[in-house]
């Protein structure tokens, strides 16, 4: 894709032009305190933003004073802190914005910008994750368009950002990738005035990979807007989100032995190695526009300090999304299906969704905020044509809308904090109820104790329930057979300055849906597993226990963090297929150099998991599907790195999975699928202020 790659390049060079002036007339701050990574930073950053007038605003009296040689009084200077750069969630939870380089900032320096503990990634950057862990305490309440491997970095609307700053603020992250590639992330946020705020990102990303035909590219804009009116009474925040993700598709290898037996030999040059089809491609591509405003009827404040009056407010929030998934194929390949109705192959799933939710909420600082809700949702899950088989008739939509009631409720009381949420669906076939409790208490500074429950009953994911392919294999309509997924959660955490962080889990889920494979032997023999991928249902109950543990230990300059999860899955059939332990162990030295101007961590990173049946992956659907016939796992990933920070640029370096310079090549991300090589990889995130 050279048209792509010139593209981003002048992208990138456009965006260092945009943004030099800003670089170059920065004030950056004094080099904070090292803290805990913690968005509630203690101690603040003081960034020291400075009014320069270019023009003196009354320079015979200056004259005067300075013939006179009288004494100029001292000016105070707007002191601007890091606290009044901040971050506003969907959920309206506000943190702040967190310069320090920590060793929580190094798990998060990926594809995802998230800690990918529970996740294994595939050996190019950019593609899907495999499942370490199980989190089913948070569940959607609506189903998806499906294809759950491809949508890790789509970005939701609950994961849209935000911003309230006093002025302009940019970040740029930057890392190399594996080859013939770079990922770039660029924020710019800013305030028309106090009231109004607005942000524009861009992510751009494509990496050419080691292995042929592999190659993962990106593009996701994201435009936010948020507005207060000077009374506080109304306020209306909105964002557009265009996203398209794209990959190339290999199947994984066609002969193993030429990854696992050539240790020395001329495939140690990935780009030799034999793969499954060199003709094939998915995409993700989507569309999403949302608007809430909210109104205070009654804002009733004892005086102009109050805070928290007692208010009485309606809302309204509106989204529109459209979103598509399709897979691509030039040829017809065995290993999808022998005898497809069309050639090429052009498989097509799309969604269109609307939202609208009518809010009115109540609070009162002794009673807390209480809200009612009433929620419309329109959608129209469709391919091109009705498909008419020997075996019956496959529609080619799901349209419907559906009507829920809802309330939530938030309150502190003291070291006690609770907050819940309920929906119950009163027209409509595709969701159920959910309900979510949540209770925290501080038992002091140091140590607190939180405790949540959730109940939810929805319907599986649309490619679950409806798919159409032109591979003869990949059609099922499944509607008015499938259940709703229950799920029955409870968890637990203790919070503890001093003993670590401990959380507990338990899971039971009833009518648990996935795919498997239907082949024989022979056709598992002759690579063609993955034609015969279905959707399933369990009909029996199944128990998930995960607990996990973390705990950094620090002596001087050094620290060891420590995660360790350890899961039990109880099933009558082997359905779901999880790794028993899961171990991530962080050595690391930590100290400032040349006189304070820099401050650097560096360390080594090993990861490990017991081996299991983890799952295979199906490129056509885009899903991960369940395999019982080998256990892979049980190695480990060890990597080497070093971070630096320079006012407020964090720098990373790191050799990534050091030890399969000298370890068996016996390291998969899935069957088929080998996980990377050793590999040298950059950047550094930068954030600047003007």
């Amino acid at each position: 894709m050279p048209d792509q790659y010139k593209r981003m390049r002048f992208l990138f060079v456009a965006l260092f032009f945009f943004v030099a002036p800003a670089i170059f007339a920065q004030q950056d701050s004094l080099p904070p305190a090292k803290t805990n990574d913690s968005l509630k930073l203690e101690h603040s950053d003081v960034l020291g933003v400075k009014q320069i007038d270019s023009i003196t605003k009354d320079s015979l009296r200056s004259k005067k004073a300075r013939n006179a040689k009288t004494p100029l009084k001292p000016q105070k200077k707007d002191s601007i802190t890091i606290k009044d750069y901040k971050i506003i969630s969907y959920l309206r939870d506000t943190t702040y914005l967190d310069t320090t380089l920590t060793i929580r900032k190094e798990y998060k320096y990926n594809y995802l910008r998230a800690d990918d503990f529970e996740l294994m990634p595939f050996a190019n950057m950019g593609q899907q994750y495999n499942e370490l862990g199980k989190d089913f305490s948070h569940v959607s309440y609506y189903p998806s368009i499906g294809a759950t491997a491809k949508n890790v970095g789509y970005a939701e609307k609950e994961d849209i950002k935000y911003y309230n700053v006093p002025t302009p603020m940019t970040e740029l992250m930057f890392k190399t990738t594996m080859e013939q590639g770079q990922f770039l992330d660029a924020l710019l946020t800013f305030n028309m005035s106090k009231r109004f705020n607005a942000s524009v990102a861009y992510t751009g990303f494509r990496s050419l990979g080691k292995y042929r035909y592999e190659q993962a590219q990106d593009g996701k804009f994201r435009v936010t807007f948020n507005y207060v009116t000077e009374n506080g009474r109304y306020d209306v925040r909105g964002h557009i989100a265009a996203q398209e993700l794209e990959d190339q598709e290999s199947g994984g290898l066609e002969d193993r032995t030429q990854f696992e037996d050539d240790v020395t030999g001329d495939f140690q040059d990935r780009a030799k190695i034999d793969l499954l089809y060199t003709n094939a491609r998915n995409r993700i591509l989507g569309k999403r526009y949302v608007l809430e405003q909210r109104y205070k009827l009654v804002n009733h404040k004892k005086d102009s300090t109050d805070t928290d009056p007692t208010s009485l407010a309606i809302g309204h929030e509106f989204g529109y999304e459209t979103k598509m998934y399709d897979f691509r194929q030039t040829a017809q390949n065995d290993a999808l299906g022998e005898d497809p109705f069309l050639v090429p192959i052009e498989d097509r799933a799309r969604l269109k969704t609307m939202f609208n939710k009518g809010t009115i909420q109540f609070s009162n600082r002794t009673l807390g905020k209480l809200a009612g809700n009433v929620s419309l949702f329109n959608y129209n899950y469709y391919f091109n044509s009705v498909l008419i088989t020997d075996e019956g008739t496959i529609q080619n939509k799901l349209q419907g809308e559906e009507i829920s009631v809802g309330g939530t409720y938030s309150n502190k009381i003291g070291p006690l904090s609770l907050s819940g949420n309920v929906n119950y669906t009163v027209v409509g076939d595709l969701t159920g109820n959910n309900f979510d409790a949540m209770a925290k208490y501080q038992l002091n500074e140091n140590n607190s104790v939180t405790g949540a429950i959730h109940a939810s009953s929805r319907m599986p994911d649309f490619n679950f329930l409806l798919y159409q392919s032109d591979y003869r294999n990949f059609n099922w309509q499944n509607n008015d057979t499938f259940d709703n997924v229950s799920i029955q959660n409870i968890s637990f955490g203790f919070d503890s300055k001093w003993l670590g962080l401990l959380e507990a889990e338990y899971s039971a889920i009833d009518n648990y849906t996935y795919f498997a494979s239907t082949a024989t032997q022979d056709q598992i023999d002759n690579a063609q597993e993955t034609a015969f991928v279905k959707p399933f249902q369990e009909t029996s109950t199944i128990n998930h226990l995960k607990v996990k543990y973390t705990k950094e230990l620090k002596w001087r300059k050094w620290a060891l963090m420590n995660t360790v999860m350890y899961q039990d899955v109880t099933q009558d059939s082997q359905v779901l297929n999880l790794p028993e332990l899961v171990t991530r162990n962080t050595l690391y030295f930590s100290s400032d150099v040349f006189k304070k101007a820099m401050f650097v961590q560096t360390g080594v990173t090993f990861k490990y998991f017991t081996s299991y049946n983890m799952n295979a992956y199906n490129p056509l659907l885009g899903e991960f599907y369940i395999q019982n016939n080998e256990e892979l796992g049980g190695y480990p990933l060890l990597d080497v790195f070093i971070n630096a920070k320079i006012r407020q640029t964090r720098i990373y370096f790191k050799a990534e999975h050091l030890n399969s310079l000298f370890s068996e090549p016996n390291y998969y991300s899935a069957p088929n699928y080998p996980y990377r090589d050793f590999v040298i990889r950059f950047g550094l995130v930068w954030n600047f202020f003007s």
